[in-house]
This record gives structure tokens, C-alpha cells and sequence, in this order.
């Protein structure tokens, strides 16, 4: 009798191994997982668009002859001290909590001598990163801790945060075994208790309101600091118009692709949108109120290069922000602890351990004795170095279309290798002049 081989076991697409085991940690627990980093499942990216550059057509310029220029104005909509960056990559809000004080300075040493702006995330202002950050940006948060006037004056702008992209729509975490005595004292909260922030302000329900807050900080800082709102992608166009409406000068739009120090895993992976999906929303809603380069708009949720800034850019933003990207520059997550990372339960390059505090390269840690481990000095050089490396790359491929700013790049300039991305970013099918969706509005 002949024997057949068996047929290997399948497993389901539905109840996949990492499902199953989820579904059992939540039986056995009874509690939902949190955790930080970013969403984990694969979404339309900047990966799936192509510059189309220069050739016949269009005339490139002279990689080491002729200008491109990467310097950008931020706030010049009412400010009386808008901002003059020389690189359109700042720095996102990662608050003191999440990271430890050394790594706030030396985001703010890279920064600085990237010639661009970090930002200050929850739980108020440092003297580690206001010390060595030329520009500043403070984060005016719904928690409100560690905020008073006086660091409002300090600052160099204020970000009113109204949603991120990791979470839209809900509040931050900080778990207990990160509160320590100074994140306590900055925070006005008791040790080693977990902290949830509110996922609203206090004290306005509505565009109205933000307008009264918005000219509430202005008197405040005497009318000299740009204001930025920062929204989570979710409704780009009509929350950018309101923003703007509200008197904003700069525009912070964030993709699910962005980070976070902690919150519920079931946020990060199906609440919010794409960052490829909002931008060409955000942009127009600024084209129709006519206010497209004159409020500014600042995109972040997953860049990681050079060439995701130009892409960023062509389609509409006028700067990007970094935050995962900053702490792997920084390094952290690095495969040199991969020893400590496995004793954690994770792995190197997983991101799974940010909101436990056990950090072993000492950046999302409050631990004295793992701080100790990172050296601020060198962690801002290797952030510089990265910084320039990104400009020169989107530098690179600016002129290979031609522009001599990266400002002047736009849509015309790409194409999509997948229907997905061509619909979101509103850009054609590569090989065709297809944009799929388009015979609508959005």
C-alpha cells in the first residue's frame, strides 16, 4: 500500500500563532495589552512611491555645483519671532518620563547642531534639553503637566497637542515603574503610579474654544511665538481647516506610523490612518482657505530617510518630524544589548520594551544606573550625523528633478508602484496617468 506524504499543517490566515497567543494572555490576564513603538502591520508607505527624475524632459542640476536649499520659515503667519530652521527635519514631543534626561539632551545637542528644533513632549520642559536646544518647541498638552507661563515664555514655540498619531482620540501613558522623584515632582503626581493623560483639554470642547486658547497663549507670550497644533491622523482636512481657522500658525499632522512611549496595543494598530492618507487631505483643505505655504505644515508617522523627507515634501509639507528614528540614531534598540533585550522577553529592533523603564541602552528609562549607560555627547553627535545624512539624500534626489529647493518638489514629480498608494497620495499609477479615485473628491 502506498503511504502519502502528509500534508503539512496550515495555519489559519484569521487565528494566526500571534493571534492565538494574544487571545490566551488576554484569557489568562484579563486586562488589554499595552505596549509602545509604533503600529506593526504593514500599510501604504512612502516606500511605494517613485521620484520620476530628470532627463530630457526636465534638467537636473549639478550635485556639487548648483544650489538646493533646505531652510525653512516656521510661524510667519502672526508671530513676531517665527522660526528659521536650516533643515526641514525637526525633532517630534518625546516627553521626560519616557526618555530619560540624558537622551532629552542630547536630542537637543543633535538638533542643534543639525540647525533645527526639538520638542519637548509631556510633562513639562527640562533644563537638560532647554539648555542645549537652540529652538525649542514647548508641547501644551491636555494633562498640562509640569506647564506654567513661565516655560511658555522660555520656549521658542508652542505646540498645542490635540491628537497623535499612534492614539487619535486617546491619552498618553506613563506606567509606574517610570515615575520617578523628578518625573513625580515635574508632574504633580505621587511615585511609582501609573499615570494616564486625559485624550482632551480640560477646558474647551471645540474649534471655538481652541481659538480663545490659541489668543489666551499669544497674550501670554506676548504675541512673539508661533503656535503649532498637532493632530492625529484621522480627519486631516476638516480638523487642518479648523486648526487653521482657530489662528494656528504651523499645522503638525501625524500618521498612524508614529510612536508612542505607551498606550493600548489595539490603539496603535486600528485607530487612525496612514501618513501617506493625509497629507494630500491636509494640504488641501490649506489650498482652499488659501493658506497653503503660509501656514506651514509639518508631517511625521514613520519617516525614516532622506528620501521619505522628499516625498513628504513633493507631496505638500513643508517640514517632517522624527521621533522613532531620533531614538534608533540615538541608540536605541540597538542588537549590542541583545542579551538584556532577551531577558526582557523582546528582542533588539522589536520595540516592545519603550514603556517598561528597564531600557538597557539607557534612552526610555528612568533607571539611574541604565542612564548612566548612555552618554549624551555622543548620542547628539550620532543624531547630527544622521540629520545630514537625511538632507543630503533628499538634496540628492531634489536635484535629480531638478529643484533647487526642496520646497519646490511636488506631486508631478512621483508616481506609485501600487493602486493603494497611488489613490492615498493622489499621485499616478507608475507607467500610467491613472490616479485611482480621482473623479470625486475625497
Amino acid at each position: 500500500m502506498t503511504e502519502f506524504p502528509k500534508t503539512p499543517p496550515r495555519y489559519s490566515a484569521t487565528f494566526t500563532p500571534a493571534i492565538n497567543a494574544e487571545i490566551r494572555r488576554a484569557a489568562a490576564s484579563g486586562i488589554y495589552d499595552i505596549r509602545g513603538g509604533g503600529t506593526k502591520r504593514h500599510l501604504p508607505h512612502f516606500d511605494d512611491l517613485l521620484f520620476l527624475g530628470a532627463s530630457i524632459s526636465r534638467y537636473p542640476l549639478e550635485g556639487y555645483r548648483e544650489k538646493c536649499a533646505t531652510d525653512v520659515w516656521l510661524g510667519t503667519r502672526f508671530a513676531k519671532k517665527p522660526i528659521h530652521l536650516e533643515i526641514p527635519i525637526t525633532i517630534a514631543g518625546m516627553s521626560f518620563g519616557a526618555l530619560s534626561g540624558p537622551a532629552k539632551e542630547a536630542l537637543g545637542r543633535g538638533a542643534s547642531a543639525a540647525g533645527t528644533s526639538t520638542t519637548t513632549g509631556d510633562g513639562g520642559m527640562t533644563e537638560e534639553e532647554r539648555g542645549h536646544s537652540k529652538t525649542l518647541v514647548y508641547q501644551y498638552l491636555p494633562s498640562r503637566y509640569g506647564m506654567n507661563p513661565d516655560d511658555l515664555r522660555r520656549a521658542d514655540a508652542i505646540e498645542v497637542v490635540v491628537g497623535q498619531g499612534a492614539k487619535p482620540g486617546g491619552g498618553g501613558m506613563l506606567l509606574g515603574q517610570k515615575i520617578s522623584d523628578r518625573v513625580a515632582n515635574m508632574r504633580n503626581l505621587p511615585k511609582g503610579i501609573d499615570q494616564r493623560s486625559a485624550c482632551r483639554h480640560p477646558d474647551w470642547t471645540g474649534p471655538d474654544d481652541l481659538e480663545i486658547k490659541i489668543m489666551e497663549i499669544r497674550e501670554i507670550t506676548d504675541w512673539e511665538k508661533p503656535i503649532y497644533v498637532k493632530i492625529g491622523g484621522a480627519r486631516p482636512y476638516y480638523d487642518t481647516a479648523l486648526a487653521v481657522k482657530a489662528g494656528a500658525d504651523v499645522v503638525v499632522l501625524d500618521g498612524m506610523q508614529g510612536g508612542t512611549a505607551a498606550t493600548q496595543d489595539v490603539f496603535i494598530e486600528h485607530v487612525g490612518m496612514p501618513i501617506l492618507a493625509c497629507i494630500p487631505q491636509a494640504v488641501k483643505a490649506l489650498q482652499d482657505l488659501g493658506m497653503h505655504r503660509k501656514v506651514q505644515l509639518i508631517v511625521s508617522g514613520g519617516i525614516r530617510s532622506g528620501a521619505d523627507v522628499a516625498k513628504a515634501m513633493a507631496l505638500g509639507a513643508d517640514a517632517v518630524a522624527i521621533g522613532t528614528a531620533a531614538l534608533i540614531a540615538l541608540g536605541d534598540n540597538d542588537p549590542i544589548w541583545e542579551e538584556e533585550y532577551q531577558k526582557l522577553g523582546t528582542t533588539a529592533d522589536a520595540y516592545d520594551d519603550w514603556h517598561e523603564g528597564r531600557d538597557p541602552a539607557g534612552i526610555t528609562t528612568q533607571d539611574p544606573e541604565l542612564s548612566k549607560r548612555f552618554d549624551p555627547v555622543l548620542g547628539g553627535r550620532r543624531l547630527k550625523n544622521y540629520l545630514k545624512v537625511m538632507t543630503l539624500e533628499a538634496q540628492t534626489i531634489a536635484r535629480a528633478c531638478g529643484k533647487n529647493h526642496l520646497h519646490n518638489l511636488e506631486p508631478e514629480d512621483l508616481c506609485s508602484l501600487t493602486i493603494e498608494a497611488s489613490a492615498m497620495a493622489g499621485v499616478p499609477l507608475a507607467g500610467t496617468n491613472w490616479i485611482p479615485g480621482r473623479n470625486g473628491g475625497f
